[in-house]
């Protein structure tokens, strides 16, 4: 029997899908389709960043002993960001998900812009600030007015203004008014994390999950999934994520063209960031200038709300042959 520890939860505004997304992964493992082959070890990060095993709070070291391979299910800081990856690698133990590298640069939502334009993929343009600090940049309010006036004078509106890092739409403000933008900085900076403010791009959305190795394919691409936003919503935000009022058409409504460049770009992000096992790339078709790749998720979310799921599923795919192709290819690779 291989131990695969599960690891969910974790320090980040992520905490509750992460739960969510290791919660299915262990379901599926327990199935009658796996569990003759793998034995689950439920591993919990609390918010704190305290280790859980079987509920009770153990040490890391106590914990990584007993498993032969991990099943990252974490989601956000520490998770996404190449920090477990690092310590995993230093233990020695396989684990799902791209390396630390690959990671840290897939997560912060400039380097991977940078990434993007090295690809010849559109991005759109945007503005990085550091995170605030009071000790050098004065009273907040004076700090975001500055900032905004500096978007103001390079960009039109409307704006989007996000967290550098995060994910599942966390933190991230449509601003189409200057004082709006204010607002939003004054939310943003006293979150003490650096923003990015990039120019809205109107359009389709889609997303596309590859998988590595899968269906005699070295990177299978599955279908594009267009996203349908509520007019009650002003994006694709956490509440039209995981309550299920946007509609996800799997396969989207694409033209043959849009389907094949789509396809071409995520395959492309994926391979030209190094990333391992599977990833799902954001993109915006504009009208009239194209398709603009938005960011990279490194680890999918996993959950029964999830966008990668329902990508399998339209292919004839199920997750417990899912997860047990990505195991493999972690004990494989690492």
């Amino acid at each position: 029997m291989i131990k695969v520890g599960v690891i969910r939860g974790g320090i980040s505004s992520e905490y509750e899908v992460s739960l969510k997304t290791g919660a299915n992964v262990l379901a599926h493992l327990r199935s009658d389709t796996l569990n003759n082959k793998y034995k689950t070890v439920d591993i919990l990060i609390d918010k704190d960043g305290l280790w859980h095993l079987g509920g009770v709070p153990t040490t890391m070291e106590n914990i990584l002993n007993s498993v032969d391979v991990v099943f990252n299910a974490l989601h956000g800081d520490f998770g996404e960001d190449g920090k477990l990856q690092q310590i995993l690698d230093q233990w020695g133990i396989p684990y799902t998900g791209s390396g630390a590298f690959a990671s840290a640069v897939g997560y912060n939502k400039a380097l991977a812009k940078e990434e993007f334009d090295k690809l010849g993929i559109n991005t759109a343009k945007h503005i990085l600030f550091p995170a605030y600090q009071k000790d050098f940049d004065g009273s907040l309010e004076d700090y975001a007015e500055t900032k905004a006036k500096k978007v103001w004078e390079t960009m039109p509106p409307p704006w989007i203004v996000k967290p550098l890092t995060s994910g599942s739409s966390m933190g991230v403000h449509v601003c189409k008014t200057y004082p709006e933008l204010v607002r939003a900085f004054n939310v943003g900076l006293n979150q003490q994390v650096s923003l990015i403010v990039e120019e809205m791009i109107e359009g389709k959305e889609a997303t596309v999950a590859v998988v590595d190795q899968f269906r005699g394919q070295k990177n299978y691409v599955l279908p594009p999934i267009e996203i349908r936003v509520p007019k009650t919503s002003a994006f694709f935000d956490y509440e039209a994520k995981y309550t299920g009022i946007a509609q996800e058409i799997c396969p989207g409504n694409f033209s043959n063209d849009e389907k094949r460049e789509l396809e071409r770009l995520a395959s492309l992000i994926h391979t030209g960031l190094n990333l391992s096992h599977y990833s799902r790339s954001d993109f915006i078709i504009h009208p009239k200038r194209g398709i603009f790749a938005l960011e990279v998720n490194t680890l999918p979310g996993l959950t029964d709300e999830s966008l990668t799921p329902k990508a399998l599923y339209s292919v004839g795919a199920t997750m417990p042959e899912f997860i047990d192709h990505i195991l493999g290819l972690a004990r494989n690779q690492k």
